[in-house]
C-alpha cells in the first residue's frame, strides 16, 4: 500500500499558480484585471499549466499592446494569450521617449527614492510601458527591465 502511494505522489503533476502569473500580468501592463488597459479577465482556472522552472516571460504580441503573450521559456514549456482591455489613452500620443534615448531608471517609496541612468530600446508616450537597459560605467550588459513613462526622459520602475 505504501508503494502504490508513494507511485501516486512522485507522479502527481505540479501546476503554475494561476494567481501569480494574472499578477504578473497586471504589473506588466500596468493595470489591474478588469481596469484600462489591463487584462480583461482573470486567466481560466482551469488551465493545468506545468510549473516552470525558469521565469516566464512576457510580451506585447503586437504594438497595438491588445494582447500580452506569457511563456515559460522551459523545454516543453507553454504560451497563453491574455487578451488586454483598450485603454484610454489617445492612440496617437506624441512619443515623449524614443528608442536609445537616455533615460533616468527610477523607483522610488515610501521615503526614498533611486534612480540610475539607462538607454531605452523602445519608443513610448507617457504612461506606456516600455523595455529600458540599465547603463553600467564598466561595460556590463544589464538585463533589459519594463518600466512606465514618466516624462521625457525619466521612467519608473513599480513596488509591489
Amino acid at each position: 500500500m505504501s508503494l502504490t502511494l508513494g507511485l501516486a505522489m512522485t507522479t502527481a503533476a505540479v501546476f503554475a499558480d494561476l494567481d501569480a502569473i494574472d499578477r504578473q500580468v497586471a504589473a506588466f501592463t500596468g493595470a489591474e484585471i478588469g481596469a484600462s488597459g489591463g487584462a480583461i479577465q482573470p486567466l481560466d482556472r482551469r488551465l493545468r499549466l506545468n510549473a516552470c522552472m525558469a521565469p516566464i516571460a512576457l510580451s506585447w504580441r503586437t504594438q497595438a499592446q491588445s494582447t500580452v503573450v506569457v511563456q515559460c521559456p522551459d523545454s516543453g514549456g507553454w504560451r497563453l494569450f491574455v487578451p488586454v482591455r483598450a485603454s484610454a489613452r489617445p492612440a496617437m500620443a506624441a512619443p515623449a521617449v524614443n528608442r536609445g534615448d537616455a533615460v533616468s531608471i527610477v523607483v522610488s517609496g515610501g521615503g526614498f527614492s533611486v534612480s540610475r541612468p539607462g538607454e531605452a530600446l523602445e519608443t513610448g508616450a507617457v504612461g506606456a510601458w516600455i523595455r529600458v537597459r540599465p547603463v553600467t560605467g564598466r561595460g556590463l550588459r544589464e538585463e533589459p527591465l519594463r518600466a512606465r513613462i514618466e516624462r521625457p526622459g525619466v521612467v519608473a520602475l513599480p513596488i509591489r
